[in-house]
């Protein structure tokens, strides 16, 4: 209390004396505020929650979770009626993209940490709906190929975008026992099947593409594909899915991770003598939030867990030590001269965060960049609840430029769930860890310090 008290009297002089000559007698500059660029210090639950609550009341409004007709625009509420011209009410984002996916999951997290029903309403609902049209459109589907294309994706998929992050959120309901009717295990099925056994591969197995080149490796199919097949040996006990999940993991690795720099290249492409390696912000998010993904239900006794641990380890070291001062990372993680961006710091954060609560990762290392992290994203949030500083949807290219000036745009879709990802998972951390500002200095201590005083000899225990 005293130290308090005299912290206060030291912060009064600093201001008494603003407008007269400072200097080091008769100042305690070290208690001068910096003018931080995103903020500081150690966030409370309720205000991580303030800004997560804006983005739901923004997507809740912005996502109808409605069937209309195409012509008329007139609701479709009887799902026997449906034809080939009724489709999904549009609103600004899409209720079927792996975005939306990433969306779902990110409120499952937020209604978890928070247990505020909203944030559950808003997946159940439209989970529900996709599972209520789905056998009526898989009909019309057969006999005329000519649906809406939201739902298309959720009858037919034709690529990992289309299944692997939504499967993933509906897997998710599945085993938190939010799905009483068992609605979604087909549309689950589905999806599954279609990752497990329709998806392009190379030789080995390893999820690929041929675009832009013959056998391409894109990072972001790591999350696209493997995050489900893990998920799916959660849901069903078979020990092949987290064998399938843990090699898919690996065999990735083994081409794109850069141990020097301990960050993963956005693309591979098998015919290439030489792997050029640019190291997308966003990409490497979709590669971290799939071992964490993977390491949350992968079992214990796994032979490949302490494979797949060491190397989550190693890409956490590698993204901290590239968080520039403001909490963000940049578009090219290894290019200060690329713009900050918004989705991979959510991501980042989320991962870091969640590494820290399951004791994978050193609170006292990693917990300081996650809250660095959160005041970065939290300043991405308007008040309308919009995410700025998004990049759009992104391909893949072998030179710096096509990357460098990939255009932000708050309707980018990918950094919504991020966002609410991060908040759920900063609420763990507020409440299970032990930060504190000591000093001025964000630091995680392994147990609560009661006192808001600098601590100058801690040493282990709640001694001052």
């Amino acid at each position: 209390m005293k130290k308090t008290i005299i912290s206060f009297f030291c912060l009064i002089a600093v201001q008494t004396l603003s407008a007269q000559q400072i200097n080091d007698n008769n100042t305690p500059l070290h208690l001068m505020k910096p003018a931080y660029g995103v903020g500081y210090g150690v966030s409370k639950p309720e205000e991580v929650k303030q800004v997560m609550d804006r983005v739901l009341k923004y997507i809740d409004s912005e996502t109808p979770a409605q069937l209309v007709d195409k012509h008329t625009d007139v609701p479709v509420t009887d799902y026997s009626k449906v034809t080939a011209t009724t489709h999904l009410k549009q609103g600004s984002f899409r209720l079927t993209s792996y975005e939306w996916g990433v969306t779902y999951s990110g409120v499952l997290a937020a209604y978890q940490a928070t247990g505020d029903k909203a944030y559950l309403d808003y997946v159940t609902t439209r989970h529900q709906l996709l599972a209520g049209i789905a056998p009526y459109f898989k009909k019309i589907y057969e006999k005329e190929k000519a649906i809406d294309g939201n739902i298309r994706r959720v009858i037919d998929p034709h690529a990992l975008d289309d299944c692997g992050a939504i499967c993933c959120s509906m897997i998710k309901a599945e085993v938190m026992g939010l799905d009483e009717k068992k609605s979604l295990r087909p549309l689950i099925d589905n999806y599954a099947g279609y990752i497990l056994n329709k998806e392009y591969r190379l030789a080995d197995g390893t999820f690929a593409r041929i675009r832009p080149q013959k056998n391409t490796l894109w990072l972001d199919d790591m999350f696209m594909g493997i995050p489900t097949v893990a998920y799916m040996g959660k849901l069903t006990g078979a020990a092949k899915y987290y064998d399938e999940a843990a090699r898919q993991v690996l065999q990735f690795a083994k081409r794109m991770f850069v141990p020097e720099k301990g960050l993963f290249r956005h693309g591979w492409v098998e015919s290439m003598q030489e792997h050029p390696a640019f190291h997308w912000g966003r990409a490497n998010g979709w590669a971290i939030l799939t071992m964490c993904e993977v390491l949350d239900v992968l079992p214990a006794k796994h032979p490949k867990r302490a494979e797949i641990m060491k190397l989550f380890k190693a890409h956490a070291a590698g993204l901290a030590k590239l968080q520039h001062h403001d909490g963000f990372w940049h578009q090219l993680l290894d290019r200060n001269d690329t713009y900050l961006e918004a989705s991979a710091t959510a991501i980042y954060t989320y991962c870091l965060a969640h590494g820290v609560n399951q004791g994978w990762l050193d609170a006292k290392v990693y917990g300081p960049v996650a809250q660095l992290g959160w005041h970065a994203v939290a300043s991405s949030v308007n008040q309308k609840g919009q995410v700025e500083k998004v990049c759009v949807g992104t391909g893949m290219g072998f030179d710096p430029s096509f990357y460098a000036y990939r255009p932000c745009h708050v309707m980018a879709a990918h950094g919504y769930g991020p966002v609410l990802w991060a908040g759920a998972e900063m609420i763990n951390l507020l409440k299970k860890q032990h930060p504190k500002s000591n000093d001025s200095a964000v630091m995680f201590y392994d147990e609560e310090v009661p006192t808001d005083a600098p601590i100058f000899n801690y040493n282990g225990s709640t001694k001052f």
